[in-house]
């Protein structure tokens, strides 16, 4: 019988892998700080023993006295722990596997390759959703696509799950700080716990679930980056079962966001009474769902996995990949080395043991049309190459060129220019971020360093460019081997607005030298010229 120790082992999540390991026949060492806590729960399992250990100590003698097969380590919190239990686990020749969520250390963790390898040991970080599930599932929905151009991923969990000290001290330990996400085709920073998004959670012939997710610093952030053709944009958002918990947990981050505090991990011990109180509240369902955006055969498609788990069984699923694993370690089916979880199980392995949850899952696929196309019809066939995949906007991307910005001298024109954020008049290194969410594209302009963003829809047949209140509905004629944007009405707050008032603008793209180029003045009536700016883009590979 293959004996395995289990760190953290009657914690949240270490107790539910301990009952699953004994229940595959494994000898379970169930091990942490408390030893009666350890010994309570081994005393209800087969073949299992209590231990006090300590993660941050020297374990090195217990593995010496117990010789287990495995070791899985499933305390953490692990954004500020090292790789001592790793290494002991190399030097005692055993195998080491740890749930941990933290972007550093399973990122680096194949650091400890060749010493893995020297050893004849599997040395194994992010046994858990990610990057292990969320990996798998990604693989899946990607297959057979040439080019993968974005992947959005998101969890809630049932208010009824309970989270243990070491949860709440991962998520505070970003809430408010910068995290970096590869969006727009380069590295950018948003801040943790922001970029709210109202998630639907749907399986054909279910109750849908709607639940308030925000940014959560994972490692797929990296990982699933440099996995795919195509370098796709990656961003991960979680929340709790309630809208107030995810909006509480936004306003605290802004005194971290504001320098004000360094994190709020200090206040960890207090967040799990107040969750508490809310606890027999809400529902017993969880939901993960995965959408991934990219080129098959040429042909754009989206890919949306659902996944609801009913009955409280949601939080079983951080445990699987640790236990299929130990599974796969047992029968000799892994080579010794140091990685990270992700792309080591498939979507069918994760399937052997939903049967056994109260677990629904579904993949749906769409197909889509970029949004200039669908505005501009057989016209948009026209266009020149360069213009044409510029407005080939479908999930995330980007372009860098170059621009010269004139503005307006008078005082209004000023005025206007700083309420829109349009950039300082001279020439400017400029990069452009597209992002499509829902058929609508926000275009987030960098001049020099200076942002400014706006969204397109399509309304009636025309397209609508927003800049926060402001709607303004163009024509697109084809002008040359490109396009004029003609604008033909303007709204406030969707109140329609005189056109006699509406700015002053005909913006002009077209192809010179394989380039994509563009011509945007803008001018007021009374006030005159406010901002002219024009320039050249490429797309960013």
């Amino acid at each position: 019988m293959k004996r395995i120790l289990v760190l953290g082992g009657y914690g949240g999540f270490g107790a539910r892998l301990s009952r699953r390991l004994a229940s595959d026949g494994f000898e379970v060492l169930v091990a942490g700080r408390n030893l009666e806590a350890a010994k309570a729960l081994a005393a209800r399992l087969p073949h299992a023993i209590g231990l006090q250990a300590d993660r941050n100590g020297d374990i090195s003698a217990i593995l010496g006295e117990h010789r287990p097969f495995l070791l899985i380590d499933a305390a953490g919190p692990f954004q500020q722990s090292d790789d001592r239990v790793a290494r002991a686990c190399m030097e005692a020749g055993i195998h080491y596997i740890d749930l941990a969520d933290a972007r550093d250390f399973v990122g680096t963790i194949s650091c400890l390759d060749e010493p893995a390898k020297v050893a004849g040991v599997n040395v194994i970080s992010g046994a858990s959703s990610v990057p292990a599930l969320f990996g798998a599932v990604v693989a899946n929905l990607a297959r057979d696509m040439e080019e993968v151009r974005s992947i959005e991923l998101s969890i809630s969990a049932s208010n009824r799950a309970t989270a243990s000290a070491s949860v709440a001290s991962a998520i505070l330990s970003y809430v408010g700080r910068p995290v970096r996400l590869w969006r727009g085709r380069r590295w950018q920073e948003a801040t943790g716990w922001h970029l709210l998004k109202r998630e639907t959670y749907v399986v054909s012939d279910h109750r849908p679930l709607r639940r308030l997710v925000a940014l959560a610093d994972v490692p797929d952030h990296d990982l699933l980056v440099e996995s795919f053709a195509g370098r796709p944009s990656v961003i991960f958002r979680a929340g709790p079962e309630f809208a107030f918990q995810t909006l509480a947990l936004w306003l605290l981050s802004w005194p971290v966001a504001w320098g004000w505090l360094t994190s709020l991990r200090k206040i960890s011990r207090f967040l799990l009474p107040m969750q508490r109180l809310t606890a027999r509240l809400g529902s017993a369902r969880s939901a993960v769902t995965i959408e991934i955006k990219g080129i098959e055969q040429g042909a754009m498609k989206a890919r949306r996995w659902t996944l609801i788990a009913e009955d409280g069984d949601g939080v079983e699923i951080p445990t699987l990949p640790a236990q299929l694993l130990a599974r796969a370690l047992r029968d000799g089916r892994l080579p010794p080395g140091a990685r990270h979880a992700g792309g080591l199980l498939s979507l069918e392995d994760f399937r052997s043991l939903f049967r056994d949850l109260a677990i629904i899952e579904e993949t749906t696929e769409a197909p889509y049309t970029p949004l200039y196309q669908r505005v501009m019809g057989p016209a948009f066939a026209h266009l020149s190459e360069p213009v044409r995949a510029m407005h080939h906007v479908f999930g995330d991307g980007g372009a860098k060129g170059e621009a010269v910005v004139t503005r307006g001298r008078s005082p209004l024109a000023r005025l206007v220019a700083k309420i829109f954020g349009f950039p300082a008049a001279g020439k400017h290194v400029l990069h452009v971020s597209f992002e499509e969410n829902n058929g609508i594209e926000e275009w987030t302009r960098d001049f020099s360093g200076r942002r400014f963003l706006s969204h397109l829809s399509e309304e009636n047949g025309r397209l609508v460019e927003r800049f926060g209140p402001f709607r303004f509905a163009f024509d697109l004629p084809i002008v040359g081997n490109g396009l004029s944007m003609e604008m033909r009405h303007w709204s406030f707050l969707r109140i329609p607005l005189p056109l006699f008032l509406a700015p002053q603008s005909i913006a002009h793209e077209w192809a010179e030298d394989d380039r994509f180029h563009f011509d945007v003045p803008i001018a007021l009536p009374l006030i005159g010229p406010v901002v002219h700016y024009r320039g050249w883009l490429r797309r960013i590979d």
